[in-house]
């Protein structure tokens, strides 16, 4: 299996990418987040912006508008959704160890 950047993602990281599936700004994506996790995760803008950079950087996600308007609208590329798919397989397999036991066997 290839090894990517960023795997395993933090729980940060993946609520960004879920947001991103739509097209969403920095405070679209907070609020999306909030939301999504019932309250339960805010995400600060510095710690936002540092995540947007990373994923951005290795090819996650991507800017959709232009580099000059004041919000910057990201959106998850194939390799970004390539990248949850990934990490739902993980999570799956650990679900089901919690529901089996380590008899478990795939």
């Amino acid at each position: 299996m290839k090894r990517y950047k960023l795997l395993p993602l933090s729980e940060t990281m993946h609520y960004i990418l879920l947001a991103v599936r739509q097209p969403l700004h920095g405070y679209g994506i907070m609020q999306l987040v909030k939301t999504m996790s019932k309250d339960e995760v805010n995400i600060a803008a510095g710690t936002l912006y540092g995540a947007i950079e990373n994923l951005k950087k290795n090819g996650y996600i991507e800017l959709i508008s232009d580099s000059n308007d004041r919000k910057k609208c990201y959106q998850i590329t194939s390799l970004g959704e390539e990248i949850l798919k990934i990490e739902n397989e993980r999570l799956q397999h650990i679900i089901k160890l919690y529901e089996y036991g380590c008899e478990y066997d795939e």
